[in-house]
Parts: C-alpha cells; structure tokens; sequence
C-alpha cells in the first residue's frame, strides 16, 4: 500500500510524542518512515551531546552549569543541552528537542537560555549543523580583551580555523546578545563572544569540539610563546595561500578565501 506523505509540521509533532514518550516510540512506523529514521538518529545524537558534555568538562572548558551544545535533526528541528545542568551530569533523558523558533517539542527539561544565539546560526547558515558553546580559560582570556589570537603561527590551526571573530558584547540569553554572531557566522567557525566565551560550529557536534579544543590549544600555546621572550616565527603567505586553497577544496571556510585565486580543480594539479 502506497504510503501517505506526512507534513514536516506533522512529523514535529509525531517526533515530539515519540520524544516525550519513549516507550511508544516503536509505534511511530505507522506515521512515516522518516520519522521512525530521525527517531533513530535522534537517540545517536543524544548521545554524542552526552559524551561531548563530559569531555568538555573534563577538559575544564565548562564550568559550573556553564556553556550548551546543540545540534539540527532533520530540517526543522534540533537538540540542545538544558538549563541549570553540569555538562558532566547529563544524560540523554535531559536533551530538549527544539524547532528552529525555540519552542520545546520534547522533553522534561527547561532548554539552555542561550539558545537563541545556535538559532541565529543555523538560521543563517546551512553548512552549522552543531554548536558547541565553552568558557574555556584560555579563549575566554582573550574575549575579555576584545581581541582574536594572531594568526599565522600553526599550520593545524590555519587548516581548520583560520581567523577567529570577535563579536561585540551584548547580555547573554537576550536576542540582542544571538545576533551579535551574525556577521561573522558565514565566514569564520571560532567566535569569541566578548567578556564572556567561545563558540565554535561545525557539521556534527563532535566536529565542533574537536575546533573548540583546537582554538583553546592555540590560545594558550600562543600565550606560552610569548613568555618565552622570543620573536615568533609566521608562516609565509604564500605557504598560508596553499592552505587556503585545500580548504576552498575541502570546501571549509575561511575569511582569507578572496585573496587566492579561483582557479579550477586542473589548474591545481
């Protein structure tokens, strides 16, 4: 029998029940398949915010109740940390399901009051599909200067980050505080939230981390250099224009991408 097409406000709704009601969520098959799908990689995400929260607080990236994590699942929706939680005390249970305006769908939870600011994200750019949001020392040491680390000193560093962007201070949880990111989200993936955090985005929440701790790594080796007394050696920019142009490869971003030539593929080889 040919299966009915289910609405994506239909499919919220369904994924939303099946959420709050987990031991029913084998009846979902009757709704659509791609509901019972995003049910499956729903549990899989959950868990993965879970392993990311607990290694971020083991790093001592987050501190008290401090930072969130989301990720999108499916096209209107996603899932984010609670409130009022220690990133090392989650568990999958306490994930909120969001849609993209903010309203929880599912869960026992109050959602993080910061998520506004991983709405903006993903409302401006499709390529964020996780978020993870840190008070790491080191990075924060430089948001309470206003200022981004110099670039230009680690290869690792210029092939997966690049420029990080300062975003203007603003209180956070409000929406003037979500907006301040949005000239900086389409061409930088690390921003510095002034007098408060790091940000970092990605395509998956592991990912995301993964540059979190990249960016904290850079920050504090680069502030270790520096009290060495010595002069620090940059990598040429003509050597920095070869990582630019694997990275337009790669198709990651880069504020730097207009400054190396667009050629093609053949040209390259």
């Amino acid at each position: 029998m040919e299966q009915t097409a289910v609405s994506p406000t239909e499919q919220a709704r369904e994924l939303a029940q099946a959420g709050l009601e987990p031991q029913r969520a084998p009846q979902v098959e009757k709704g659509s398949s791609s509901v019972a799908a995003i049910l499956v990689e729903t549990e899989a995400l959950k868990e993965e915010i879970v392993a990311v929260g607990r290694k971020l607080w083991e790093r001592q990236y987050v501190d008290g109740n401090g930072g969130n994590i989301s990720v999108r699942v499916g096209s209107g929706t996603l899932l984010c940390t609670p409130t009022m939680m220690s990133k090392r005390n989650l568990e999958p249970a306490d994930i909120c399901l969001s849609n993209l305006e903010g309203n929880i769908l599912a869960g026992d939870r109050l959602r993080t009051s910061e998520l506004l600011l991983h709405l903006e994200i993903y409302k401006a750019n499709p390529r964020a599909r996780a978020v993870a949001h840190c008070h790491s020392p080191y990075a924060t040491a430089f948001a309470m200067t206003g200022t981004a680390p110099p670039i230009g000193l680690i290869s690792e560093y210029e092939a997966s980050i690049g420029p990080a962007a300062v975003a203007p201070y603003e209180t956070p949880g409000t929406q003037a505080f979500a907006e301040t990111v949005l000239p900086f989200v389409q061409d930088h993936n690390a921003i510095l939230l002034s007098n408060h955090s790091v940000l970092c985005w990605a395509d998956t929440v592991t990912h995301a981390e993964w540059l979190v701790e990249t960016f904290e790594n850079y920050c504090k080796t680069f502030l270790i250099a520096q009290q060495t007394g010595r002069p620090l050696s940059f990598i040429p920019d003509s050597k920095i224009d070869e990582i630019l142009v694997l990275k337009r490869r790669l198709g990651f971003q880069d504020a730097r991408m207009g400054r190396v030539s667009q050629v093609s593929d053949g040209d390259r080889e």
